[in-house]
């Protein structure tokens, strides 16, 4: 009988019939397909507790700097609207483990004031499922992108942001090459 690579930790749960929690060879843990999940299939909801844009300001930073600590990256702050958010770091909200790319399968949306992952395509049993958290700029050099698609930013950004993610990169390197020269 062979041994699950990645059981749930104590207390969490994966409501879904569509995933579960493994090993990633991205970052720690993700959710993987359980059966082969058909394009559009809303897979998995993101949980947690609703909480106003100062709470979420809080608590976002306060996770920032337990993080650096710990080198782990438990924000699982999720944005609701212009008044909310979600704080998703609780034990039944298996969907915060899914990781980022920069090609996903999964899209996050929100209907109903409900935050939910759905399948961009076909999805296979056993790969993993991802989305593009979106990230903006402000503090890009702090999110670096391990995820390996052949499009990777090098940074967790949104898709809108990339055209200017990539000048403030060669930005970056034409100065460095200056620096290197004048050395």
């Amino acid at each position: 009988m062979s041994k699950k690579k990645n059981a749930l930790l104590p207390g969490e749960r994966c409501e879904s019939a569509w995933c579960e929690v493994r090993n990633s060879g991205i970052h720690g843990r993700g959710l993987f397909a359980s059966k082969k999940i058909p394009q559009g299939t809303y897979i998995i909801e993101y949980l947690g507790e609703r909480i106003d844009k100062d709470e979420s300001n809080e608590r976002g930073w306060a996770q920032m700097d337990v993080a650096q600590e710990t080198g782990d990256a438990a924000v699982y702050i999720f944005t609701l609207d212009d008044d909310w958010d979600i704080d998703g770091n609780v034990p039944e909200n298996a969907a915060r483990l899914i990781n980022h790319s920069c090609d996903p399968n999964c899209e996050a949306f929100i209907e109903d004031d409900s935050i939910w992952i759905a399948a961009l395509r076909d999805i296979p049993k056993n790969e993993e499922l991802f989305f593009n958290y979106g990230f903006d700029l402000e503090n890009y050099k702090d999110h670096p992108c391990y995820c390996g698609a052949e499009n990777c930013a090098g940074y967790i950004a949104g898709e809108e942001y990339w055209p200017a993610l990539k000048q403030k990169l060669a930005a970056a390197k034409k100065a460095g090459k200056r620096k290197s020269a004048k050395a």
